[in-house]
């Protein structure tokens, strides 16, 4: 019996110490890491630990009217986070199409056309971010 579970201890070792092997040997793709590490800070910025912790109402019904922005800088409700990842989003796309139109500088056209279309959307996600942060203070 004894050498039984001898050898079932030896191969509970050595098949932890394969999958050990593998998952330090392992190389993930630097876009996998990017977007990972993007969606967490999307996640952060955009209040996910909150919505986590505290778990807002998503919208309310007062007075005959919807209220889908909380009319206060110190609370939230779960469309707040959408809408602020959404912008957060956006303003990335712009981040990253402004990039990729440097890359084109032997194609004169079409970085021109990258570069306004990134200026643009990154333009459009800090406005409504700051018309959302304006409506917020002002409680309408």
């Amino acid at each position: 019996m004894s050498e039984k579970v001898k050898k079932e201890a030896t191969s509970v070792s050595f098949s932890l110490s394969r999958l050990f092997s593998r998952i330090s040997t392992m190389k993930p793709s630097s876009l996998l890491i990017t977007i990972v590490v993007f969606g967490l800070a999307v996640f952060l910025l955009a209040g996910g630990l909150y919505d986590i912790i505290n778990q807002p109402l998503p919208a309310v019904y007062y007075n005959s009217r919807f209220y889908f922005l909380y009319p206060s800088l110190s609370d939230q409700f779960l469309f707040d986070t959408v809408v602020s990842g959404i912008l957060y989003i956006v303003g990335f796309v712009g981040l990253l199409t402004i990039y990729q139109s440097s890359r084109h500088a032997y194609n004169q056209r079409q970085a021109y056309m990258m570069l306004i279309i990134g200026s643009t959307l990154l333009l459009i996600s800090y406005l409504f971010i700051e018309y959302f942060i304006q409506l917020k203070i002002s409680g309408a």
